[in-house]
């Protein structure tokens, strides 16, 4: 399962992106287009309802087991998707009064989960997984890590954060939590 993170300035300018590959299990999911045909009809197009959902039912395996690849994996895909998603979050945002948002948007399998600092700066979280225990307390540690990062004098909310400290604990947070 991976999770992406995107974290935005008050611009909506990106300043620091994560992609984190979790070790535990996937859950395989029907595709949203399959779920809404009889079984029958299914079997024969399998392969393009899968194509057109942006799903990949062929495990790709590594070193460290099998990874499923396509719904999204490619790094445009994901922008794109994080993306789409700034306008709902704006929405929520102006109705809910909490820095934490949950779940906010939906596509294909990926779930788009939301956090807004006092700053306005935006973090976002592509996951396909419910864990929104896990998840909020992921977003605290990002939140910490990032208010000690803006405490550097050189540093603004909407430069490119290169701190090769902040990403080894945000690594660290995503292995935690995710």
């Amino acid at each position: 399962m991976s999770h992406h993170l995107f974290v935005l300035s008050p611009s909506d300018t990106p300043i620091y992106s994560l992609t984190h590959h979790s070790t535990k299990p996937v859950v395989n999911a029907p595709s949203p287009l399959a779920s809404n045909l009889p079984t029958w009809s299914t079997s024969a197009f399998a392969g393009t309802l899968t194509a057109l959902s942006g799903a990949s039912s062929v495990p790709h395996h590594t070193t460290g087991g099998p990874v499923r690849m396509g719904g999204g994996q490619d790094r445009h895909v994901i922008q794109m998707i994080a993306n789409a998603s700034l306008d709902v979050v704006e929405d929520v945002m102006r109705k809910e009064n909490t820095m934490y948002l949950k779940s906010v948007d939906k596509f294909n399998e990926w779930t788009i989960s939301a956090f807004i600092t006092p700053g306005n700066t935006k973090f976002v979280l592509l996951h396909e997984g419910k864990n929104d225990d896990g998840i909020k307390s992921f977003f605290m540690d990002v939140w910490e890590l990032y208010v000690k990062t803006m405490l550097n004098p050189f540093h603004t909310a909407h430069t490119v954060i290169r701190s090769g400290v902040f990403d080894a604990r945000v690594r660290h947070s995503a292995k935690k939590y995710l």
